[in-house]
Order: structure tokens, then sequence, then C-alpha cells
């Protein structure tokens, strides 16, 4: 019998709505850096040097009225640390301002080095509503492993679960990607979670083995 996933999804909903994302933000603007800046790339790295980065360009405004080359020396500890300078700079040339920083998954997804995992992150934290679901490498591990899908590519993924929830459930990527932060983990804590009686992995793999 098929799960119904707007309902079984629900006690996961709960358990992490309202938790914010691990990226150590205090505005949009640092938002949109620390979000570009993690791609490949841990949170906790971006967090440890993120304070550095902002003092050198605290603002839009002054990240723009710098040379790419400046922005690259802050940045050498970063992965793809070359590509992730010339999209901010690039990105901060264009909008000049703070204030000018789009919140729509379309204009977003317009700017270098945001895709579709970013810009519903970036939407998600901002409070606007959601245009998709957010698909990070958690998201990738915990919705297979649920059964949600069959699949392990994030664009698939996002698509599937778009299909299968309704808007108002949307934040089921972020629900997801906490959970395999803290419970189903590459090595899973099964006999913790609140998703082990709906999960096809814990029916499959590790009730079978007792």
């Amino acid at each position: 019998m098929a799960t119904d996933w707007s309902n079984a999804i629900k006690p996961l909903l709960k358990l992490y709505r309202g938790w914010k994302h691990p990226l150590d933000y205090k505005n949009t603007y640092q938002l949109l850096v620390m979000v570009i800046l993690a791609a490949r790339d841990s949170d906790s790295h971006i967090n440890n040097i993120a304070p550095d980065f902002f003092k050198a360009f605290p603002n839009m405004s002054s990240l723009g009225k710098s040379s790419l080359e400046m922005v690259m020396s802050h940045l050498k500890k970063v992965r793809n640390s070359r590509n992730k300078a010339t999209w901010l700079w690039k990105i901060a040339s264009e909008i000049k301002k703070d204030s000018n920083i789009p919140l729509s998954m379309e204009k977003l997804v317009e700017l270098p080095g945001i895709g579709r995992k970013s810009a519903n992150v970036i939407l998600r934290e901002s409070g606007k509503p959601a245009e998709g679901i957010m698909v990070d490498l958690h998201t990738v591990r915990v919705a297979p492993r649920l059964g949600m899908v069959k699949t392990i590519d994030p664009k698939k993924i996002e698509e599937e679960l778009m299909e299968m929830l309704p808007r108002k459930q949307w934040d089921v990527g972020m629900a997801l990607s906490f959970h395999g932060r803290e419970i189903c983990r590459p090595k899973p804590l099964c006999p913790e979670c609140i998703m082990n009686k709906v999960c096809e992995y814990y029916r499959t793999v590790v009730r079978s083995k007792h």
C-alpha cells in the first residue's frame, strides 16, 4: 500500500518548523554571499571564514566597488574560490546595493552562481513563499531512504516532491536536510527516528536483520 506522504511527513515538518539554516548570516546580503560560498564546501567552514570577509565587504556596495583581485584574496581558503569570487563580484557590480537583491526564484537563478537549491534557501530564510523545494546532499540521502522517491537526481527529487506534496508543505526539503544532519546520517540513528514507522529503509534493511 502506497504511503500518503502528505500525511506521513507532518511529524517531520512539525519537528523542524522554524529552524534557521546552519549558515550563520545576519542579513540578506550575508545570506546570499554565504549560500554561494557554501556550494561544494561545508556550512561550518563558511561560518568560520565569513566574519573576516564581511569586515572587508560589509555590504553589496563595498563588494561591488572593490576589485575582483581583492575579493579573491579574501576567499583563498574556499573551494572553487576563483569562480565564487567572480560570481560575487559580478552580482555586486550589477545590483550595487543590498536593497536590490531580488527575492523571487526567477530573478535569483539569473544571478551567477545561484541555482534552484541556493534560491530556495534564500527565499526560505527571507520568509518568502516557497517557489520550490530545497534539495541538498542531505535531502538526496534521506528522501530515497524514506521511500519518498526512487532517484538520487536532485532536479528529479525536487520535481517529484513538488508533485507529491501541497505547496504549504514545500519546506519539506529543509526538514529532510535537518533530519539528515541530526538523525538520518550516512550511518542512521534509526531507533531514535520519528519516521521509522513509514521508512522504507527501516522496514526493509534494519528490521529485516532482527
